[in-house]
């Protein structure tokens, strides 16, 4: 774990403190990639206690677009506990609905993106072609003196990915994400790790991943977040036949709480 303890010191060497929501301050720094040949082994820091089973619950939590706290406890991940209960401005949100609920964070996004299309009510090759890749109708209204004609569906983005892969390995377009604009007030704690791209090798059958996070709590959950997305690259390798190989982690904002956090989340 070289490249994560370089990191680290990097960053205390190099990164300015910073306030954030927490209302404790950060040290932090713009810009941060790791890299590591899954062919030689896993990511898994070993310089602190790493919390393998919760950061592979999460992972089956998103895999099932879990939006409950209590979903992703079930799995032995309680990381989720203090975002869904504790946010005083998650507690107000009038979107929040109940006890546990975290509204469609990660898991929703990846499997049942909320996708539109608004066309004219008179395109009739846009409807027919809108319907026959699994779109519906929801309403019909007049804007501006025309009638429109407003269709939904859920897009499963991780299931797109697959197909691909195993169909058109050669695609530069493999890659699903959860930022929604749409969504980013309706929901406990928006997407850290929010752009998944996946880098298939025709020729050697090898398949490679890079990561962007936003925002990366480099001591708590930059750790996490590895052993999370090297298991998916695993799972992703085995469903397709592919071999995973890279995997490229590039972070925005990293940085490091050198106190107590007064809520513990490890975003």
């Amino acid at each position: 774990m070289k490249q994560y303890l370089e990191l680290v010191q990097t960053i205390l060497d190099t990164g300015t403190w910073q306030e954030n929501r927490t209302g404790i301050r950060t040290i932090s720094m713009p810009g941060a990639m790791l890299r590591f040949d899954l062919q030689q082994g896993f990511p898994a820091v070993t310089t602190k206690k790493l919390a393998f089973k919760s950061a592979i619950g999460e992972l089956v939590g998103f895999l099932r677009a879990s939006k409950s706290a209590a979903d992703f406890r079930a799995l032995g991940c309680k990381v989720w506990d203090a975002n869904a209960n504790e946010n005083p401005q998650w507690l107000e949100n009038p979107y929040r609905q109940g006890p546990d609920d975290l509204g469609d964070v990660y898991g929703v996004q990846w499997r049942k993106w909320p996708a539109y299309k608004l066309v004219d009510a008179g395109a009739n090759d846009q409807i027919a072609d809108a319907t026959n890749s699994g779109f519906q109708v929801v309403t019909s209204f007049v804007e501006n003196g025309r009638e429109q004609v407003l269709l939904y569906k859920a897009i499963d983005q991780l299931r797109q990915c697959l197909d691909t892969i195993i169909e058109r390995p050669t695609d530069r377009l493999i890659l699903f994400h959860a930022w929604n604009p749409a969504k980013l007030d309706e929901i406990a704690l928006p997407a850290c790790h929010l752009l998944y791209q996946f880098i298939p090798n025709a020729v050697t059958r090898e398949i490679s991943l890079c990561l962007y996070i936003r925002s990366n709590d480099v001591g708590l959950g930059t750790p996490f977040n590895l052993a999370e997305g090297a298991a998916l690259l695993h799972l992703v390798g085995r469903l397709t036949g592919f071999k995973p190989r890279w995997f490229t982690y590039f972070i925005g904002d990293a940085h490091c709480f050198l106190e107590p956090k007064k809520v513990p989340t490890y975003h």
